[in-house]
């Protein structure tokens, strides 16, 4: 299946998740949710979708921000801001967007997660003291939503910032030594932990353009190893992304992805979430796309030593 045909299937497939109003549901016939909607918004982009559609859902998440510039998953979790990063990225290059994606940085760039000294008898051997961000507030900065807050904040030109400076060094700090990573951390009374194929390549899509190859090749060589076999599409939707921000997306990506659309015909659809992800991921192959992942790892910065 070529780059055309999954953006003609994408395109369908997001479009029955489109809301009249703007924004997207989770899954067909559904309610609106911010972060299906942010998802849905990165993935038409990617596609070459309708202009009024994006512009119409930017519209709409903007309506969901709050007044210190976050945006939660609802209004009775005001701590589940982790979709903040998202809305950066959505409204990115959205001139009526601009003013709501300035609070959402300044809310990121003011906001981390629950840190402290490492005991010496702690379970956990990661450095502890190194910021970035959680899920929820209140709760230890973990892998995945520091990785998107980095993209966030280098998209909009910050990637020189102390936060995002330090946000490197803990990823890098929670990277597995034999390469790859989890959720956040790296050893638990002195084992070592497995790493996970998405949390992988949302790292290495955070670190690309920070770190020199060196740094992670390990992990370059795990996710290569590991993306053949994927068959669900949240992890090889990242692990796509994450190899392709470093010039390795696989020859048989387009077969990958054809084979996990089909899953569908057993399982039932992808939610909004996975599928954008899946299909930004696929696009990711192709170099006319314009994934917001790829746009942000060829920004040069300076490395991390």
């Amino acid at each position: 299946m070529g780059f055309s045909s999954l953006r003609t299937l994408g395109s369908a497939a997001l479009l029955r998740r489109a809301l009249p109003g703007g924004g997207f549901s989770s899954r067909p016939n559904g309610q609106f949710q911010v972060d299906s909607t942010a998802w849905g918004i990165l993935a038409v982009k990617a596609i070459g979708g309708s202009e009024d559609l994006l512009d119409r859902s930017q519209r709409v998440v903007m309506r969901e921000q709050r007044q210190d510039g976050r945006l939660c998953m609802s209004n009775s979790h005001p701590d589940s801001y982790w979709p903040t990063p998202l809305a950066i990225l959505a409204w990115h290059d959205s001139q009526p967007c601009r003013d709501a994606q300035q609070r959402a940085l300044r809310f990121l760039l003011n906001t981390t997660g629950v840190h402290f000294p490492r005991e010496s008898d702690a379970p956990s051997a990661h450095d502890s003291l190194l910021k970035g961000w959680p899920w929820v507030g209140g709760t230890h900065s973990w892998v995945e939503p520091t990785a998107l807050c980095i993209m966030a904040l280098r998209s909009a030109g910050h990637g020189q910032h102390e936060r995002v400076q330090e946000a490197v060094r803990m990823l890098l700090n929670r990277q597995l030594p034999h390469g790859g990573w989890n959720y956040g951390n790296t050893f638990v009374f002195g084992k070592e932990l497995h790493p996970m194929p998405e949390s992988t390549g949302a790292a290495l899509a955070g670190l690309a353009g920070s770190v020199d190859r060196d740094a992670v090749l390990p992990s370059l060589h795990y996710l290569q190893s590991e993306a053949t076999r994927l068959q669900t599409p949240i992890s090889l939707g990242w692990s796509l992304i994450g190899l392709a921000c470093w010039d390795l997306w696989p020859l048989t990506g387009s077969a990958l992805v054809e084979r996990c659309l089909a899953n569908q015909s057993r399982y039932g659809d992808y939610d909004t979430t996975a599928l954008s992800l899946l299909y930004l991921g696929a696009l990711s192959g192709d170099k006319a796309a314009r994934t917001p992942f790829q746009i942000v790892a060829r920004q040069p910065t300076v490395a991390i030593e």
